[in-house]
């Protein structure tokens, strides 16, 4: 017995030791990965850039990995239609449970705090869909996906969508642990008031300002979606913002997706803001949980205690 409990303990922390390497997927698009991925787009136009040296336009470099390369997505740039966009790793089966983590920023065509014309876009991200429907805040929901504004000039800044809530997820929710999904909300505080890179100002004089207190824009952020077992969490630089029980709602497949969305039927005026207007994505990976490997090296270490 004092030899199946060695066993077993030296086979847990062994694999969960090795957690955070064992990635299931992964992508820091230094290498053009075009090739590797489906677009689907919504009723208006769309545009992804899978190899985007994002230097080009003033960015620094992201926390959690090397180069400037980076993913690039936007809509509705030109046919003034409420709309959005998605995109996913082409033909990826996630099994199990697992942690979904990325870098994220949201550039926005300032003057800031307002914002130039057009600039209240949505990036947004989720998990549970078959990498093959679109996925936007106006289309039919086959995954849960999260969602946040750059500018904090929405009367909801922070928001979640699922089949249960294909509008979006109202203030007051028990799946947020906040009241309001407004920037001006308190909770969202961390968050904010900064201003445009120095780069990027010198290539563009009018990203003059400082963002809203609580808003999402201008910088980078390490983005986690949580799957352990019928719950999906996501959380922005350590903060929870949703929590959503899986069985309350219909997912579509196993894949994840990254996109964008226009927030109303219109497309900005600014001659920038195909440079200017779009949700950026670097250093994805995709881990299994901690809790999932230890219950296979228990279930691993009790068969070969059998034998």
């Amino acid at each position: 017995m004092r030899k199946f409990m060695q066993t077993s303990l030296v086979l847990v922390g062994a694999l969960t030791a090795s957690s955070a390497s064992a990635g299931v997927y992964s992508q820091n698009f230094e290498v053009d990965s075009s090739a590797t991925w489906t677009l689907n787009s919504g009723p208006s136009d769309s545009a992804a850039d899978y190899f985007f040296d994002y230097s080009t336009v003033g960015i620094p470099a992201a926390p959690n990995g090397a180069g400037t390369r980076g993913m690039k997505l936007q809509a509705n740039l030109t046919n003034g239609l409420f709309s959005g966009m998605s995109v996913s790793p082409t033909g990826l089966v996630l099994p199990g449970d697992y942690t979904l983590a990325f870098d994220w920023w949201a550039n926005v065509n300032g003057p800031f705090p307002a914002g130039g014309s057009g600039s209240t876009n949505l990036s947004t991200f989720g998990i549970g869909t078959s990498g093959t429907n679109v996925q936007w805040p106006g289309g039919v929901q086959s995954s849960v996906f999260f969602a946040a504004t750059g500018d904090g000039n929405s009367t909801a800044d922070w928001r979640a969508y699922s089949s249960a809530a294909p509008t979006g997820y109202v203030d007051g929710s028990s799946v947020f642990p906040f009241t309001t999904r407004n920037s001006s909300n308190a909770y969202f505080s961390s968050f904010g008031q900064v201003t445009a890179p120095a780069a990027q100002v010198a290539l563009f004089p009018q990203q003059t300002g400082t963002t809203l207190v609580g808003s999402a824009g201008m910088e980078w952020h390490r983005v986690e979606i949580e799957k352990v077992g019928n719950i999906a969490r996501w959380l922005v630089d350590g903060v929870l913002m949703a929590t959503i029980d899986l069985s309350t709602v219909t997912l579509g497949g196993s894949n994840i997706f990254f996109g964008h969305s226009d927030t109303n039927a219109t497309s900005s005026t600014d001659p920038n803001d195909a440079s200017l207007l779009f949700t950026l994505i670097d250093n994805i990976s995709v881990v299994p949980e901690p809790a999932s490997l230890t219950l296979r090296a228990l279930g691993a270490a009790f068969a070969m205690r059998r034998r």
